[in-house]
């Protein structure tokens, strides 16, 4: 069973500690370093298990309320209009899924333009403006001032 303490690769690779918006016993939700959508995060199961069936019943049973949590901060964040979870496991082995807020048109955060040219079909991951650390530091930071605080 995997402890708040855990740490895999993939979580290492999506930039883990710098990146975290929330951590819980079982996963961790980071800003996804390519933000294809303003407030792209990344959900990665701490557990060392590459396929989803693997995963602990634990995990499964926090996973609902994370998804409940990520939604309502990205809405309060960003009001998106449709949302995405891509599990895509091709390059980092961890079961883990990309989230993408979805938006019709184009939308600016920290001197940023953040456009979703694959909407409303596939979301288009190649596409990222360029972040600095500036504007990373704050959409965590916009990110966890509207995350639930569980209570």
């Amino acid at each position: 069973m995997a402890n708040g303490n855990t740490v895999n690769q993939t979580m290492k690779t999506f930039g883990y500690p710098g990146s975290v918006v929330a951590e819980y016993d079982r996963w961790v939700v980071l800003l996804r370093p390519q933000q294809a959508t303003l407030g792209a995060l990344v959900l990665v199961c701490r557990e060392e298990v590459t396929a989803f069936s693997a995963i602990s019943p634990g995990a499964f049973d926090e996973m609902g309320r994370i998804v409940r949590e990520i939604e309502a901060a990205l809405t309060s964040a960003f009001a998106y209009e449709k949302i995405n979870y891509l599990m895509l496991m091709m390059v980092d082995p961890h079961v883990h899924f990309h989230v993408l807020p979805r938006y019709s048109a184009p939308r600016e955060f920290a001197g940023v333009t953040f456009t979703d040219p694959g909407w409303p079909r596939v979301p288009d991951l190649g596409n990222a403006p360029d972040v600095d650390e500036h504007c990373r530091a704050a959409l965590i930071a916009r990110l966890r001032d509207c995350w639930s605080k569980g209570d």
